[in-house]
């Protein structure tokens, strides 16, 4: 697999990126519950768009995935690709989350790309630096939505 070489019509390539990214709510029941559910989205989704999963790990706070993501489509583009429609797809499937949830945000913003190598520092740092992120958004909607006469 490593000495494979992908064609365009007239190119050879062998572009691969380390992608890792989060769910918004990160509570391990509801994401063991569904977490078959979600390889089989971003799998059907990536072979939509012609973007080949090498390797790939769901983890119970994260997606690990390493994409050879052809260079006629940008990293951003798949990312906004995978991430947008898996979670209209995944509340489509699960409709209990999106009530429970209320919106339409299966994934926390953002996400890590390397093309070098995997960098467990900087990958722990960019999901605790989510997490930071998810808890102090969260807690400022609930104040926002404590007092609904607020001015």
């Amino acid at each position: 697999m490593a000495n494979k070489a992908y064609s365009l019509s007239h190119t050879k390539w062998m572009c691969k990126y380390r992608i890792v990214f989060t769910p918004k709510y990160r509570r391990k029941a509801i994401y063991g519950q569904i977490r078959s559910d979600i390889g089989e989205i971003l799998r059907r989704l990536c072979e939509y768009k012609g973007v080949e999963i090498i390797e790939g790990h769901l983890m119970p706070g994260h997606v690990r995935m390493l994409l050879a993501i052809p260079p006629k489509c940008s990293v951003s583009s798949v990312m906004g690709y995978l991430k947008g429609k898996s979670s209209l797809m995944i509340f489509d499937k699960h409709a209990n989350l999106k009530c429970k949830f209320g919106n339409r945000r299966f994934w926390a913003e953002g996400y890590y790309v390397s093309t070098v190598g995997l960098n467990e520092a900087t990958i722990a740092k960019y999901i605790r630096e989510q997490e930071a992120a998810d808890i102090a958004l969260d807690k400022l909607s609930v104040k926002e939505y404590s007092d609904p006469f607020r001015k």
